[in-house]
């Protein structure tokens, strides 16, 4: 049987989200409360057992209303039976009865993107990964972790409107978790940056700016503060920052539960999904 979660399901929906991915509940528990919220996790059960669960995040994409689907999770005992695909059918046709237009997900590894085209997914949102080197700059000036989750919200509308985006809860709880993981946001009035340091190395997970020379200051800013002398940036794969410059990367699936819109100068990250 397919239904919606109930406040009840929350402790049952926290152990399987363990014995599949190995979060306890401090992680699974928030995404129960709040990064998908109630009413938009879905459960398949039989004789009171949870077998597979998923959550349908709200998002928007230029304008049009959407959910990203997260933690989608077959406890192994289950596997096989088609359970997921059910499940899957199912909440799209609740969401889309629901006025949604189209739901997004992040295959967790290359093998499972055959598995969601073959459930009507389309490949998109495509990433690009760079490597440079960071020149010393001791004039460069920026501000670090400033930015709050409602501002990170608004700078996405300036510099990417027509990227996947969060309600603001969701974007709390990706924060929280990024910042538990060591993130750094770096920020002037020109741009931002959020990164990670791995030794002398920063991984730029996302990175936005009024063009080349202003990224560049803010990476500069760094360094000053990190002693990082070489960068690994990812771009959206239409973002114009360095052009010419990196290799491709698959990333994001959407499928459309209306009329189809144009996706491909979209843009999606910071998802929730094990960045860092």
């Amino acid at each position: 049987m397919f239904r919606i979660a109930a406040s009840g399901d929350r402790q049952a929906f926290c152990r399987l989200w363990q014995q599949v991915f190995g979060d306890g509940e401090s992680f699974s528990g928030p995404v129960f409360d709040s990064f998908a919220g109630p009413g938009n996790v879905y459960l398949s059960e039989e004789e009171g057992r949870l077998q597979a669960i998923l959550s349908a995040v709200p998002v928007t994409l230029s304008g049009h209303k959407g959910f990203y689907l997260y933690g989608l999770a077959t406890d192994p005992a289950c596997r096989g039976k088609g359970l997921m695909t059910g499940l899957m059918e199912w909440a799209e046709a609740q969401l889309a009865a629901a006025g949604a237009e189209f739901c997004c997900l992040v295959p967790a590894s290359a093998s499972l993107f055959e598995f969601y085209r073959a459930r009507g997914y389309q490949k998109a949102f495509g990433l690009r990964e760079i490597c440079r080197p960071i020149r010393r700059n001791l004039w460069a000036q920026a501000e670090f972790d400033a930015v709050t989750a409602k501002a990170l919200l608004d700078l996405r509308r300036r510099f990417c409107p027509d990227s996947v985006t969060l309600t603001l809860n969701g974007m709390v709880r990706v924060l929280t978790d990024l910042y538990s993981g060591g993130l750094t946001i770096v920020s002037d009035p020109d741009g931002y940056g959020l990164y990670f340091q791995h030794g002398d190395e920063l991984e730029v997970i996302e990175l936005f700016a009024e063009g080349d020379r202003a990224a560049e200051r803010l990476l500069e800013a760094a360094r000053d503060k990190t002693g990082a002398e070489t960068a690994r940036i990812t771009l959206g794969h239409a973002q114009p920052l360095f052009l010419g410059e990196g290799k491709p990367m698959d990333y994001g699936m959407i499928h459309f539960l209306a009329q189809p819109f144009p996706v491909e100068e979209s843009y999606m990250r910071l998802m929730l999904d094990n960045e860092g």
